[in-house]
């Protein structure tokens, strides 16, 4: 009898990683193949193509679940992913909206700051007379013949997607309607694309930038999505295939082609989603995500089980010290897992600047050429310090299947360190401290930044680089404890085997609290919880396994901004929880300030068909012919000086052996470091790691 896989894969920005479970016992295979950053989904039929050779009795795919960064990286101008020409089609009066924006400046004292460049070009921004007011009541009815003349013009223009963007459609969707059932009469192949659809919010600007998002990647993830498909049928691979949402939870192919701004964050959330079943399964109420993988580092909180959400981001937008730049980047509203995420990995280029101090950062070698030591390039990076002070291994990793050169990346760091008089050795311990302080703040912005404090915290450190540098950043914050799972650095690829099925919606309310009507209200949830049902089920959901979270966007009246609060049937509770809300995130309350709602946000979850419970070791595909087992030493670079540092293989290790640091323990996709000060345990599948008392 031939087994069955549920497959997840992850493609990162250096390595695409596979992580299968197999149905019958529970078993995880892991795998990693470098990414193909200018044809991802070849990373990704690599993968599956050697983890089906190793079964000889054959195997069957009962599921695919994938995570990709192909959006953000379209957004972002990757070659062979250039935005197609799309067309706008808005109110009379405000084609312009969508340039001029909000009065956010990226750049506060630039004169000469400029703006992400436009998704559509001035001229291809059409206008129809028509107006609706907030209220959703026609002002002027839609005109027939201005709406003739745009579908003439855009005929004759070579627009591969439409986003239609009226104003207040939010309050009353008529308009749009009859506008995108005359383009898609008038454009049979381009894809229209209705922003009271997948936006029904108000605020237009960010209504509108959201739906022309959406008519921008359409065409670019619709193909992907095929060609994949294609590649996956061509080698008799039936699976359904399931893509992880910006949100943390899944959804068939099928629907994401039709939102693809609901993958813009795909790749971070599949790390904070696996950190999330983590806790749930070992009963932990506080952890921290921190995912170093080779170009980025990300940190997000999980509170009782679950990943905090938002429901706002800026897509292909800037960084700085962890924090989004406002007014850099797309806004889409979309829910999206709240993480903070620094140009921090293993990739990350050093270099001197104008003043001679060592920098490092933003730029990352990536896949290709990659660091110094794996062979194809000259600059050093993270890595690269990493190998020189001996943390990392200075003959291979991937249990012996990628060699490292070791001499190269001494060699590219003593470029760095001879302009400005320091050792090799002292300038990678330059470069470990700034990559340290970095994603430092990343982790205070998901934390102390939000309220909450992260010495009641433990940190799950994973990705290939974060057992490295967990030690330093929990000493920075004074954390106590560090989980470390197994396989780190194929953890996020677990996560999409361990999430659920979602589907949102969101409803525009805009009222005071005190004058809701609560019948009317639980009627429009009642009527989403049946729509989202019937979406889960369509793709698969078992129908007993679905269940919904009711939440408002809530805020004092005159308040400009909004924080999410659990719904309630009592007015009076559903107030105290938006004063609690605000006290901890603000610091106080206005308990005498009327409340406002501004929207109704239905989430609806689902099971994919029952995976086993059981969940044995993970074994790894590439793991044969390891070269090294049980204890060895190697010069470790710790405080001004090398030591003697025990290296442990993680597969020989024993519950019963405490081990006190400074360690290293190996494993086929990742290294921890067990820094001065600190303790490991094994526990279970876990290294526990715990400041010494």
């Amino acid at each position: 009898m031939s087994c069955a896989l549920r497959v997840g894969i992850d493609v990162g920005g250096t390595f695409t990683d596979l992580v299968a479970s197999e149905s019958s016992s529970g078993e995880r295979v892991t795998l990693k193949v470098p990414t193909t950053p200018h044809a991802p989904h070849a990373a990704v039929i690599e993968a599956l193509a050697s983890l089906l050779a190793r079964y000889e009795r054959g195997c069957r795919l009962e599921l695919v679940g994938h995570s990709t960064t192909i959006a953000t990286n379209a957004l972002l101008g990757q070659l062979g992913l250039e935005l197609p020409r799309v067309a706008l089609v808005t109110t009379h009066g405000f084609r312009d909206i969508i340039e001029i924006g909000r009065q956010n400046r990226s750049e506060l004292y630039d004169l000469f700051v400029m703006r992400p460049r436009s998704l559509v070009a001035r001229e291809d921004r059409l206008t129809v007379r028509e107006r609706i007011d907030p209220s959703g009541s026609v002002l002027v009815p839609l005109d027939e013949g201005s709406l003739q003349r745009v579908c003439m013009q855009l005929q004759m223009r070579d627009v591969a997607a439409v986003a239609v963007c009226l104003l207040n459609s939010y309050a009353n969707d008529v308009h749009e309607r009859r506008i995108a059932q005359a383009l898609a009469s008038a454009l049979p192949e381009a894809r229209i694309v209705c922003s009271s659809e997948v936006d029904p919010e108000y605020r237009e600007y960010e209504r509108f930038s959201t739906a022309l998002v959406n008519a921008a990647l359409a065409p670019i993830v619709e193909r992907y999505l095929e060609e994949l498909l294609d590649a996956l049928r061509a080698r008799h691979i039936e699976a359904p295939l399931y893509v992880m949402r910006s949100d943390g939870g899944m959804s068939a192919a099928a629907q994401i082609a039709a939102t693809p701004a609901a993958i813009v964050e795909s790749g971070p959330a599949s790390g904070a989603i696996a950190t999330a079943a983590l806790g749930r399964r070992i009963a932990a109420h506080r952890l921290l995500s921190f995912d170093m993988g080779g170009t980025t580092a990300k940190a997000g909180t999980i509170l009782d089980g679950i990943a905090q959400v938002a429901t706002e981001f800026e897509a292909a937008g800037r960084t700085h010290s962890g924090r989004a730049v406002k007014g850099s980047g797309y806004p889409v509203r979309f829910p999206f897992v709240d993480l903070a995420e620094a140009s921090a990995g293993g990739g990350t280029i050093a270099w001197i600047d104008d003043a001679g101090s060592l920098r490092v950062g933003p730029i990352s070698a990536g896949a290709d050429p990659g660091p110094a030591c794996y062979g194809r390039s000259e600059r050093a990076t993270v890595t690269d310090a990493n190998v020189v002070l001996g943390r990392l291994n200075r003959k291979h990793l991937l249990g012996g299947a990628f060699p490292i050169d070791a001499q190269r990346a001494r060699a590219a760091i003593e470029r760095l360190a001879r302009p400005i008089g320091l050792s090799v050795e002292a300038a990678a311990a330059g470069i470990v401290t700034l990559i340290d302080a970095a994603m430092a703040k990343v982790l205070r912005i998901v934390t102390i930044e939000r309220g909450l404090d992260p010495r009641e915290f433990t940190l799950v450190a994973f990705g290939g680089g974060g057992p490295l540098h967990a030690c330093a950043l929990a000493d920075e914050l004074r954390i106590e404890r560090i989980l470390v799972p197994a396989h780190p650095g194929l953890f996020s690829a677990s996560g999409l085997l361990d999430a659920q099925l979602h589907a949102s919606y969101v409803a525009p309310v805009l009222r005071r609290l005190d004058e809701i009507d609560g019948a009317a209200l639980a009627r429009s949830f009642d009527e989403r919880e049946t729509r989202g049902r019937n979406a889960l089920i369509e793709q698969g959901a078992s129908p007993e396994t679905i269940v919904f979270r009711r939440e408002y966007d809530a805020r004092y009246r005159g308040q400009s901004f909004e924080l999410a609060i659990e719904h309630d049937d009592s007015p009076s509770a559903i107030a105290q929880r938006f004063h609690d809300a605000h006290r901890a995130r603000y610091g106080y309350d206005v308990p005498d300030e009327a409340i406002e709602l501004v929207n109704a946000r239905l989430t609806a979850y689902g099971q994919l068909p029952v995976q086993s419970a059981v969940l044995s070791e993970a074994r790894s595909a590439g793991s044969k012919g390891r070269h090294d087992t049980g204890r060895t030493t190697r010069d470790v670079w710790i405080e001004a000086a090398f030591l003697d540092v025990p290296v442990f293989d993680r597969a020989a290790l024993h519950s019963d052996r405490p081990i006190k640091g400074p360690a290293i323990v190996e494993e086929y996709d990742s290294t921890t470091y067990v820094a001065p000060g600190w303790s490991l345990r094994l526990e279970g599948e876990l290294l526990d790691l715990r400041r010494a008392q």
